[in-house]
């Protein structure tokens, strides 16, 4: 009987033009079962109406036998205990075969399933056209390249073990580049750009302003691409522009949480107070994991005018809300909940009265309800002390001006540099390294790295290349590539992946020269090339390409080596610089590509 029914069933996937499964074991009913039901919830390609119900003349059984009503669960939940032992789901057809009946009904479902049939949908309104995209289009080796870069991301990537370069990583430099130049996408590589900025949420933004107008519009037409679509005017949820302001009203009001942020966040980086009076009308309504995600957005734009605002979200139920909202009024110095911790702050910290000339600390002993109220945590994290914990969160959140004149008049670099009661040296420098951070102070900041010879472990105030590389981030560009190039020339580049990560690509000038020097050292030393896998990938993304003649000598063998093995550190070295030379010098085609001038 098994046989008879696996070959009716076999016997329907073949008037369907596929094979399939046998599914009348229990590992093929699973597979099938699973499959069907990723189908019925949606997610498959033809969930259409796969959903409860066969419809149309095409769901009929091949032996005549009309449509089965059930869904696939209940033809599983049959096939697993037996048509002798339930009854089948379906007509058994002329010939009395219900184990028949059953699994042709089985695999008509599943050849609708992989076939994607959907209902056909009602006749509608003709689609308008698409506005049209008025930049000029690319160059004809340019457009050759992206369709290069895009084919590769499809075929899953480049192999990194080998001296080719990395094409996939190339992609975001191309659309920055394509961006600054004005140029429109081509038509028909829409569908692909689309599908990466799919697959890779950090290329959206580049990808659909690249993509222009028509990207939009076949984004309305595919519902894998309905991301496109978030926050933009005329959108999938018919997003208002924003001086619509009764669209905006509605949208705010009944829009998904998803279409709320977007709409927040657009509006935030347009005009700020109209976002903040937005955000007010329904404060008091919103769920707390939602009001926290609203007031995040205000980052954007923060500004004195919030202050008000702010204030009253210190007094939120929510305990995350009320941290938020004391970390934003913290980043106005102008505040008055900076002026309070100020005042709290320097209560603890202050001159010796007697002795050598250093900075003494008395730790709060209590965090009391006004502290918590701005925001201080009163619970310490595991193995942290009370009084440390309080007195760190103070200072970080008190504005730095109050140092100077708290401290003598000295400037951040003398403050910094002044000896500290033993045991409270790093929870203070470690919480002005924070202010630091938050209140983008670049005199600070710039005390607080102090020179970049200094030992790694034992800055004058980072006590962590992590600190560093956030302090990084609040000096001028040029500043901070100097910077990490004489860290890069004192202690090399195995610490130094954090810190490069924070510089403007391409790395240029004095910066590149470190780069190369190092990688240089590292190879002749012996080093394992392994070890610098990912300082190699941020080069081939960032080092200037105008570096390559340097390095072209470091792709052969240092000493000479005719035929060195597959797996020695000799063939790695010699990959790896290679496939960064390679890289280096396909960035500076694709420039020269979307650069040149028209012939």
């Amino acid at each position: 009987m098994r046989d008879e029914t696996v070959g009716a069933a076999q016997q329907a996937g073949r008037q369907g033009g596929v094979s399939v499964r046998d599914t009348t074991g229990p590992v093929g009913l699973r597979e099938a079962a699973a499959t069907e039901a990723a189908d019925d919830s949606g997610s498959g390609s033809g969930s259409g109406s796969e959903a409860g119900t066969e419809v149309g003349p095409e769901a009929t059984s091949v032996n005549g036998a009309p449509p089965h009503p059930l869904p696939w669960e209940e033809l599983v939940k049959t096939a697993l205990l037996g048509t002798d032992r339930r009854a089948a789901p379906v007509a058994a057809g002329a010939e009395g075969n219900a184990p028949g009946a059953l699994l042709a009904a089985a695999a008509v479902r599943t050849v609708r399933y992989r076939a994607g049939l959907r209902a056909a949908a009602p006749a509608g309104a003709p689609l308008s056209a698409a506005r049209p995209d008025e930049r000029p289009p690319l160059p004809r080796a340019a457009r050759n390249r992206l369709a290069q870069l895009l084919a590769v991301r499809t075929a899953g990537g480049t192999d990194r073990r080998g001296a080719a370069p990395d094409l996939t990583e190339l992609l975001p430099q191309w659309l920055a580049t394509a961006l600054r130049q004005g140029f429109a996408a081509p038509h028909d590589l829409l569908p692909a750009l689309l599908d990466a900025a799919r697959a890779r949420t950090d290329l959206r933004p580049a990808a659909l302003a690249f993509a222009g107008p028509r990207a939009l519009w076949l984004a309305r037409l595919n519902p894998a691409w309905r991301f496109a679509l978030r926050g933009v005017p005329g959108g999938a949820a018919g997003a208002p522009a924003p001086e619509d302001a009764e669209g905006v009203a509605r949208l705010w009001e009944e829009g998904l949480f998803a279409e709320r942020v977007a709409l927040l966040g657009t509006l935030r980086e347009r005009d700020p107070a109209r976002a903040r009076e937005l955000l007010t009308t329904t404060w008091r309504t919103e769920r707390a994991e939602d009001r926290l995600l609203f007031l995040d957005s205000l980052r954007a734009g923060l500004g004195e005018a919030d202050e008000p605002f702010l204030d009253e979200a210190l007094a939120d139920r929510s305990r995350n809300v009320r941290s938020t909202a004391a970390e934003l009024l913290s980043a106005l110095p102008g505040s008055a909940l900076a002026a309070r911790m100020a005042e709290r702050a320097a209560s603890c910290v202050s001159l010796a009265l007697t002795g050598e000339t250093r900075i003494t600390v008395e730790a709060p002993h209590e965090c009391d309800a006004g502290m918590e109220r701005d925001g201080v945590t009163a619970k310490p994290p595991a193995n942290r002390g009370e009084r440390s914990w309080w007195l760190g969160q103070l200072v970080e959140a008190a504005p730095l001006a109050t140092w100077p004149g708290r401290l003598g008049g000295r400037t951040p670099e003398e403050v910094v540099a002044l000896p500290v009661d033993e045991g409270w040296q790093s929870e203070l420098h470690g919480a002005w390294c924070r202010a630091a951070v938050r209140q983008r102070d670049a005199a600070w900041s710039r005390a607080l790295l102090g020179a970049p010879g200094s030992p790694v472990a034992d800055g004058p105030g980072a006590v962590s290349l992590a600190e560093r590389a956030q302090l990084l981030g609040a000096l001028p560009e040029e500043e901070r590539a100097a910077w990490v190039a004489g860290f890069i020339a004192a202690h090399g580049l195995s610490d130094s992946f954090q810190l490069l990560a924070t510089c403007t690509a391409p790395w240029a000038g004095p910066l590149g020269a470190a780069v190369v020097d190092a990688l240089t050292t590292a190879r002749r030393a012996g080093g394992y090339p392994w070890s610098y896998s990912g300082i190699m990938g941020l080069a081939e993304r960032c080092l200037d390409p105008a570096e390559a003649p340097r390095l072209d000598t470091l792709t052969q063998p240092d000493p000479p080596v005719a035929d060195p093995p597959a797996n020695s550190t000799t063939a790695y070295w010699t990959d790896a610089f290679a496939r960064l030379t390679g890289t280096l010098r396909l960035r500076e085609a694709m420039h020269a590509e979307l650069t040149r001038p028209p012939a």
